[in-house]
């Protein structure tokens, strides 16, 4: 019993038609679902009704939302939350389209997690008798999923011990100021057995640094960033690979300034998989391996 996977982003953009051409037309999602004001996409190797919404007016995030293995799950979860110290509400179905019954957490850091058990499920692109390896009409990237999320946090620790005690997800690696009790600067955490379904590094509450899409191998990178000189798209940087979690990765942003991430590689975890340690003085080999760089835009373009 517990949280299974990162199940939805919910972003505001500054323009719809640019966001669409970004993540329809460029990234290979498909648009399941508009309204005036929203657009809802999925990704070809998704089954639920959508796993990105993007919102115009603004930018940054409105919302993550994380699937829960069983509805009771939401009942325990809440209490934990509320025993924390968290804002908790309940929400409906249909207060999220397609989406159930479930509760809005405030974390921490100020940001908004939604917890739910049912979602309505529409199937892959390839479905599940006699599946072809891929769909044959994916365009551009053809992203087959996202992965996960990067948010700022003033105080990274609490948010980690939030993560750890009350949803009880897993830490994979984190950066310390210093070995035998520094101050946490970051944390990497799962509830799969990816690297990381949720990560927070040190910064101003409420902000998200990115989110991520996944991408096979290294030859899948490679190919979405020579799609991303075709279309103009702004890089941030890459292709590279990081040290934590030992990802390879191209960070861009989309026409409104939110950081995208497309990411492949890794390593498996499991519960009880011990958690790796970086020093402060290593965080620029830790994010980028092979240049051992932090560009300032990094660390400090947020949305």
């Amino acid at each position: 019993m517990g949280v299974i996977r990162l199940g939805y982003v919910h972003a505001r953009v500054t323009d719809l038609e640019a966001a669409r051409r970004h993540y329809g037309d460029t990234l290979g999602m498909r648009l399941v679902h508009q309204k005036p004001d929203t657009l809802y996409y999925k990704a070809w190797d998704e089954w639920d009704h959508h796993s990105v919404v993007l919102e115009e007016g603004g930018v940054g995030l409105v919302k993550l939302g994380y699937k829960v293995e069983r509805g009771e799950d939401l009942d325990r979860f809440e209490q934990r939350a509320q025993a924390f110290g968290a804002i908790t509400e309940r929400m409906s179905k249909g207060d999220n389209l397609g989406v159930g019954d479930g509760v809005r957490i405030v974390l921490p850091s100020d940001h908004v997690v939604e917890l739910y058990q049912e979602i309505e499920v529409v199937g892959t692109d390839t479905g599940t008798v006699n599946p072809d390896p891929f769909p044959r009409h994916l365009v551009g990237v053809g992203v087959p999923r996202i992965d996960h999320a990067l948010i700022t946090a003033e105080d990274p620790g609490t948010v980690e011990r939030f993560f750890a005690e009350v949803l009880d997800f897993g830490v994979s690696e984190r950066v310390v100021t210093e070995l035998d009790g520094g101050e946490t600067l970051g944390s990497w955490m799962f509830c799969t057995n990816t690297p990381h379904d949720i990560a927070f590094i040190k910064g101003p509450n409420g902000k998200l640094h990115h989110f991520a899409y996944y991408l096979t191998d290294w030859a899948e990178i490679k190919r979405a960033g020579e799609l991303f000189a075709m279309d103009d798209v702004s890089v941030d940087i890459g292709p590279t690979q990081h040290g934590i979690t030992r990802g390879q990765t191209i960070y861009f942003f989309d026409p409104s300034g939110n950081r995208n991430e497309v990411f492949s590689g890794g390593y498996i975890t499991y519960p009880d998989f011990p958690a790796i340690t970086w020093t402060a003085d290593q965080l620029a080999k830790g994010i980028f391996y092979i240049s051992r760089e932090l560009n300032e835009r990094f660390t400090s373009v947020l949305t």
